[in-house]
Order: structure tokens, then C-alpha cells, then sequence
């Protein structure tokens, strides 16, 4: 807050301190969404390591299946094998609120495998493989997800925590300081009143 040019008065002492009333609620606000984005971000990051977790198994799987399917059919062989159509699998985006920060859960169901290949390109390594790597499909897309919610409230919280550090280390101090001041030199008129009024009636 810039230095304020001012005439000492009751009633911009009076207008001052409602001001830092106002200023501190908003201080208090800011901290407790401070808190609780910080306590959400915790959530979300449980939430996005235990879903790592698992992909990160799904994969250990995928990959090993991928080897055996290769050692049957080779890769230009396992390469002739149907794709999985774009519509695969099947998105639902349930949006909510924190504090006015926009976060989405993600419900993803994988839609019917294709056709399996007919003849010498159909074996159970190469339907393994296929299977376990269509189901990181919804885990990928369920990471991708929690990654941008936390994404979200980490800007958010790095707002909020600005303002806040804003409020408790310039304005709050800088508007206390001008409240001294004010105080003070109130007192020093109060004296001088007083000093005047006893030399009249001496």
C-alpha cells in the first residue's frame, strides 16, 4: 500500500479500521481456501499414485505379454492383427466444484474387443497381448485426468497463496502502520487541546 497523504481525523481513523477488519476477513478467507485446496491436492495425489500404481503393474503385464506374442508371431506378424476401433472405449466426465476450481472424475469402460484374426494370425498370446493393452487404455486416460485436477488446483492454490501473503506481509502491516500513525498524532492533537484549554482558563 502506497504511504497515504492524510489529515489525521477521528473519522478517518474510524473508516481505517473497518477497512482492516474487511481486509483481515478476507485474509482469514483466503487462508482457510488455502488449506483446504492444499488438503484437496493431498486427495488427488493419493488418488493419482494409486492409479499409477496399478497401471504401472497393468504395464509390467502388457509387456510381458507383448514378448510372448511377439515370439509367436514376430513383429511385422503381430502387426497384422485388427486395431481396436477410435470409439473403444467409452468417456464420462463428472465435473465438480472446489472452491470454485473445476475438477472432473473420469468413469472409463472399454467398449467390445474387435474380431478376433482368423486362421494362423488367431492364437492366445496374441489375444493376451490385445486384452492387456486395451485395459491401459482407461487407466492412461483416468491419469491424464487426475493429473490436469491437480494441475488446476495447483494454480489455484498458488493464487490464493499470493494473496494471502499479500494481505499478512504488505497491506495488513503497511494499513497498521498508517493506524498508528493516525493514533498517535490524534493523542498528540488530544494534548494540545488540553494544554490550550488549561492556559485559557489560567
Amino acid at each position: 500500500m502506497p504511504e497515504r497523504d492524510f489529515t489525521p481525523t477521528q473519522s478517518l481513523f474510524l473508516e481505517l479500521k473497518e477497512e482492516r477488519a474487511g481486509m483481515h476477513e478476507g485474509y482469514r478467507f483466503l487462508d482457510e481456501k488455502r488449506l483446504i485446496l492444499a488438503g484437496e491436492i493431498l486427495a488427488e495425489l493419493a488418488h493419482y499414485e494409486q492409479e499409477m500404481s496399478a497401471f504401472r503393474a497393468d504395464y509390467r503385464e502388457a509387456a510381458r505379454a507383448l514378448a510372448a506374442a511377439v515370439a509367436r508371431h514376430g513383429v511385422e506378424g503381430l502387426g497384422l492383427h485388427p486395431a481396436d476401433p477410435p470409439n473403444a472405449v467409452e468417456k464420462v466426465l463428472t465435473p465438480r466444484s472446489v472452491l470454485g476450481v473445476s475438477v472432473y472424475d473420469l468413469d472409463c469402460t472399454l467398449g467390445p474387443p474387435p474380431a478376433p484374426a482368423g486362421g494362423p494370425l488367431s492364437s492366445p498370446e496374441a489375444a493376451s497381448c490385445r486384452n492387456a493393452f486395451r485395459a491401459l487404455v482407461p487407466r492412461a486416460a483416468r491419469l491424464a485426468a487426475l493429473e490436469r485436477n491437480l494441475e488446476r488446483l495447483r494454480e489455484d492454490y498458488a493464487r490464493t497463496a499470493r494473496r494471502a501473503r499479500a494481505l499478512e506481509d504488505v497491506l495488513l502491516p503497511e494499513l497498521d502502520d498508517t493506524l498508528r500513525a493516525i493514533e498517535g498524532a490524534l493523542e498528540e492533537s488530544d494534548r494540545e487541546e488540553a494544554v490550550r484549554a488549561r492556559s485559557l482558563r489560567g
